[in-house]
């Protein structure tokens, strides 16, 4: 909690627009509407992403766990995966009983590398999950490669990927299926919810039907199941919200971006900060501006949080190696890279009507905290 002067980590941006959209929905999207705006949401976002199908959930990990689902990952697989991301991308692959190994990141773009998904391959691997980390490119072309030659699936994580682009790709369009996040703290919100993208016609068949109890569409008033499904539906009020931000995105995404600059701007000087990059050929998405901080050595995120949270300003530690947490910590699968970001980096606070005397201030209580921490005794 940040106090009444203090500066949020995140909030969204919400119009009359959206709210518009919303109460028509409330108002009218019942009976025979009740799929209205889930449907109009799905084709704007396929659209955009540039894919001919979509299918919205309650949420990107509901929609990971009903890819992974349909594709029929389960006991005996492994699916690789980065060492540093939210739970949530790992955590369907072992409710359905795969085996998660962890690959290591790069260290300019923090996102997993073709090179170190190779060296965990085995023939037991069914699926290789790519993250978009903080809005950063992962290098999905080169990973996309490797999985064609080795018979894998190339999932997309690009819960935080909305705005990137990968050698003129956007995120999401390039993976057998992926997956997007609409939690309220992301650069598009539907307040909860998430979209499964695809270009196979046959996966977002059968993702529909599990996300349906396991029933076929044409077969939802009888109540007769094909299979044992899920039900990780969005409702219509969700989406009547997300179309809003969909007709908007060009300008949140804009924000978004103008947003990462002037951090980038204000810290130019603090050689000891790295902020979000990227390769030349792609574009950051700049969902979190994210400061890892190389000097001086033995400098801590937690350290970096203690700081701006005295000073009101709700920055966040960044993801943990989840090869360290408790669940996972019997891997054999040393990140060495991931283990080091993971214990220097902060979540710097982003947020569209952010203005610039609060990223000065953010700023200069960053400068702040690393020459206090390199001046202790």
């Amino acid at each position: 909690m940040t106090r009444h002067d203090g500066i949020p980590y995140t909030r969204p941006s919400i119009t009359e627009l959206e709210i518009g959209y919303v109460l028509d929905a409330v108002t009218h999207g019942w009976g025979e509407h009740c799929y209205d705006y889930i449907r109009r949401f799905e084709r704007a976002f396929a659209d955009h992403v540039g894919v001919p199908c979509a299918v919205s959930t309650s949420s990107a990990t509901g929609a990971l766990h009903l890819g992974l689902a349909a594709l029929g990952i389960g006991p005996g697989d492994e699916v690789i995966a980065p060492d540093i991301t939210w739970i949530a991308s790992v955590a369907p692959a072992v409710h359905l009983g795969a085996t998660v190994r962890f690959a290591d990141i790069d260290p300019v773009t923090w996102c997993v590398t073709p090179e170190s998904v190779e060296s965990r391959l085995t023939d037991r691997t069914r699926a290789v999950i790519a993250v978009h980390l903080y809005g950063n490119p992962c290098d999905v072309v080169g990973l996309a490669e490797l999985c064609e030659k080795r018979g894998v699936a190339l999932i997309e994580d690009a819960a935080e990927g909305i705005g990137t682009l990968i050698d003129g790709h956007r995120a999401g369009s390039l993976g057998r299926f992926s997956v997007f996040s609409f939690h309220g703290t992301k650069t598009l919100t539907s307040g909860e919810g998430g979209m499964l993208v695809t270009r196979d016609t046959d996966l977002a068949g059968a993702v529909r039907v599990l996300n349906n109890h396991g029933r076929a569409p044409g077969r939802a008033a009888d109540f007769v199941p094909e299979t044992i499904g899920y039900k990780y539906r969005m409702s219509n009020l969700q989406a009547a919200l997300g179309v809003g931000q969909v007709e908007r995105l060009d300008e949140l995404m804009h924000r978004k971006a103008q947003i990462l600059e002037l951090y980038r701007e204000r810290l130019d000087g603090l050689l000891s900060v790295r902020l979000n990059t990227c390769r030349q050929q792609d574009r950051l998405g700049a969902w979190m501006p994210t400061a890892e901080c190389v000097e001086p050595a033995g400098i801590r995120g937690q350290y970096l949080r203690e700081v701006f949270f005295d000073a009101g300003i709700d920055a966040r530690v960044v993801f943990p190696s989840l090869s360290t947490l408790t669940m996972f910590e019997q891997t054999s699968d040393v990140c060495p890279t991931a283990r080091a970001f993971a214990a220097r980096a902060v979540n710097l606070p982003s947020y569209h009507d952010m203005s610039t005397t609060e990223i000065d201030r953010v700023c200069a209580t960053l400068e702040k905290a690393i020459t206090g921490y390199g001046c202790r005794s």
